[in-house]
């Protein structure tokens, strides 16, 4: 009973991972303990260190394993431009593009009203704080392209602009290699309107 009631916790534990069901975590679960027990281990171990090491940057609020994470430490970054994301995944997503020089804040999440999720819940206020610190000029607003993200974008645009800060959003449309006839209206759409 003991061994089923490992092998139903190691199921429920991969079930809380995004995207999968009990099929799945089921599967995961018995290729783990029937062919990779080392990498079963390897995991644990991964999963572990990763829950007990790393925290939020008190600056950006991104995964580190410090105070402060890197990014925020490295002098040659622009102290003058803030990219506001999301998730420490999308500061991961821009930073993979090596074209943003500036530094980041990670809101945590996106507002979301029938959630129950306003603007404490995500930091705004200190968001409002960092970005009237005197030092950022430009704020870039990349929060993601659902009605949550654009709202979210729309409280902080609006109140940073009403400070005096320039706000800037990403550009969307047409991806780089598409072909026009199997791109969805509303892309194209938000293409023409801020074609340039």
């Amino acid at each position: 009973m003991a061994d089923t009631n490992a092998l139903n916790a190691l199921i429920e534990g991969l079930r809380r991972l995004p995207g999968v069901g009990v099929k799945s975590a089921s599967r995961m679960a018995f290729h783990l303990l029937q062919h990779d027990r080392a990498g079963a281990q390897l995991l644990a171990q991964a999963l572990n260190q990763a829950a007990t090491r790393i925290r939020h940057c008190e600056r950006c609020h991104t995964f580190t394993e410090n105070e402060v994470c890197a990014t925020c430490l490295d002098p040659r970054r622009d102290a003058s431009k803030l990219c506001v994301v999301e998730t420490p995944a999308d500061q991961a997503a821009v930073e993979r593009t090596a074209a943003f020089k500036g530094l980041y804040f990670v809101l945590m999440g996106k507002l979301s009203p029938l959630d129950g999720i306003g603007p404490n819940d995500i930091g705004l206020a200190k968001l409002f704080d960092r970005a009237m610190d005197g030092v950022v000029q430009e704020l870039i607003l990349a929060t993601n392209f659902t009605a949550e993200g654009e709202a979210t974008a729309h409280v902080i645009g609006e109140a940073l602009k009403a400070r005096g800060l320039k706000v800037t959003r990403l550009a969307r449309g047409v991806p780089a290699g598409s072909e026009l006839e199997y791109v969805d209206l509303g892309t194209i759409a938000h293409a023409l309107v801020d074609r340039r």
